[in-house]
């Protein structure tokens, strides 16, 4: 409940307990047994930053988060408590809000691309090891490098394949690239798309500024993830979850402390965060939670103990509700103690055995102070929803979806130009080019066959020439000697002969009697 600029979240015997608006971004947590009213909590206090002008984003596993746009006055237990414990100003309200939905069924779409995810988060995601996360790694290298965006896990897969082609020619600048873990991750990206992965992946890519919108008397839109599907898959739900994170930590601005928060973000079973995720994806997210106070936004993270919680992480924590926890075992009650030594202690009571004392809807809570101080912690009775608890019917979930700002913008997938059409592209050309290059390597060789065919006759020619003038040439000589061993012939010459001599004879005696004359 917003008063007086600041957030009534209990009340107890003679005090009430407020969370400061200007000290959310210094984070907080939720935590008790199954059961112990942290849902209620969680919902007050997003109500609450809602009235306050702040923008809220939650996610609802078991759908009973879904009547915050629903006013619900017949509501005799939330009549009664608030009654007892003498609210004044309390009134049922409804708030503006927003469902979206992975599966899009139950919301707007949220969706994002393969290559905003990263290689890291969609590694987690795909369950790989050390070494396949190494090379999904240079996969994506390569996919920027060459300006082809995975919008999907079908670009990823085509993509897998391209470099899987011509990973010798990739090896000699990206390094060693092995085929057969190209092929394993080929895999898992086949088991993710079977578990319903590709609906997480597509344009249009949310907005992350979309979950930033005010409604009526300036409210801010409490943004609800339907998670009940999602969450039967809890690698893809703590993904999805990090990647909002990571974005919100990526495009937000810094602004420093506030007035109030920018945004108030909330992780709900928290603990799945820490489980399912590896040591370097831990480490990326205490570095967000340490820095992203200074961009206006403010985390929470709900589970049932804060042992579940990652110590480094735990201790930027500034604001806390402990529903009650019960030892049944002793590691219980060391995680009761644990929570406890989380607490400013206050001598009126034994804040161990408080924890295990507090009836549903009880909480032991500390706030930070002005001064940034954890104030002493307290037992209080948390305040109940202005807004309809449980359930919603399609048909009113639909009402809201449809009258939302946002209805339209993502509900249709766009098939966009995206990593698999370019390598299309690239195979007709690179297979255009092998062709040409072929075709010219065959008119080259059908070419030089010709030369060598025309050369062949070529040569065939001259020697049936020189072959014919040798024949012809022989054919002479072999007529010349038959003529001149004709008798005919003899005798014809020596007459010739003869007449010659005779004339040769008469010119000459003419010449030297002229000569001596």
């Amino acid at each position: 409940m917003y008063i007086n600029e600041k957030i009534l979240v209990g009340k107890g015997e003679n005090h009430e307990a407020y969370l400061l608006p200007k000290m959310a971004n210094r984070h907080g947590l939720i935590t008790g047994a199954s059961g112990s009213g942290k849902t209620v909590t969680l919902k007050v206090l997003a109500e609450s930053f809602s009235s306050a002008g702040v923008p809220v984003f939650l996610v609802d596993v078991k759908g009973d988060l879904a009547g915050m746009p629903f006013i619900d006055e017949n509501n005799e237990n939330v009549s009664g408590r608030v009654e007892k414990l003498g609210l004044e100003g309390w009134e049922y309200k409804k708030f503006p809000t927003a469902f979206f939905d992975v599966n899009g069924e139950k919301g707007h779409p949220i969706r994002t691309t393969v290559s905003s995810i990263g290689a890291r988060l969609l590694s987690r995601m795909l369950d790989l090891s050390d070494v396949q996360e190494e090379v999904l790694g240079v996969v994506f290298k390569i996919s920027n490098d060459e300006n082809l965006e995975l919008i999907d896990l079908g670009d990823l897969d085509d993509m897998l394949s391209y470099v899987d082609e011509k990973k010798k020619e990739y090896s000699q600048t990206y390094g060693n690239i092995s085929g057969q873990t190209i092929t394993s991750i080929k895999r898992a990206v086949i088991n993710l798309r079977e578990a319903g992965g590709d609906l997480f992946f597509g344009k249009p890519a949310f907005d992350i500024k979309d979950f930033m919108n005010w409604g009526e008397s300036g409210y801010g839109y409490i943004n609800i993830l339907d998670a009940q599907t999602l969450f039967k898959t809890p690698t893809t739900y703590v993904i999805m979850l990090l990647w909002l994170l990571n974005t919100l930590y990526n495009e937000m601005p810094e602004v420093g402390d506030l007035d109030k928060p920018k945004l108030v973000f909330f992780f709900d079973e928290a603990h799945l965060i820490f489980s399912e995720m590896k040591e370097n994806v831990v480490k990326q997210l205490i570095q967000i939670v340490k820095l992203i106070r200074s961009k206006g936004i403010g985390l929470y993270f709900i589970s049932q103990s804060p042992s579940d919680i990652n110590d480094e992480v735990l201790s930027q924590l500034g604001n806390r509700v402990q529903h009650v926890l019960r030892a049944y075992t002793k590691t219980d009650e060391k995680s009761i103690k644990a929570a406890a030594d989380g607490f400013r202690t206050n001598p009126k009571f034994d804040t161990v055995e408080a924890i295990k004392e507090l009836g549903t809807g009880e909480a032991l809570v500390s706030f930070q102070t002005e001064h940034g101080e954890p104030s002493v912690v307290e037992k209080v009775k948390i305040l109940p929803p202005q807004s309809r608890m449980g359930t919603i019917t399609d048909s009113e979930r639909e009402q809201v979806i449809k009258a939302g700002r946002l209805y339209g913008k993502y509900d249709t997938l766009i098939d966009d130009h995206s990593a698999s059409e370019k390598i299309k592209a690239k195979r007709e050309e690179i297979a255009k080019i092998e062709e040409e290059k072929a075709a010219a390597i065959q008119a080259e060789k059908e070419e030089k066959a010709a030369a060598i065919q025309a050369e062949k006759e070529r040569k065939e020619e001259e020697k049936a020439k020189r072959e014919a003038e040798r024949a012809e040439e022989k054919a002479r000589r072999e007529a010349e000697k038959a003529k001149k061993n004709d008798p005919l012939y003899k005798i014809g010459k020596k007459a010739e002969n003869k007449a010659v001599n005779k004339l040769l004879d008469k010119g000459l005696n003419k010449l030297f009697k002229k000569f001596f004359k």
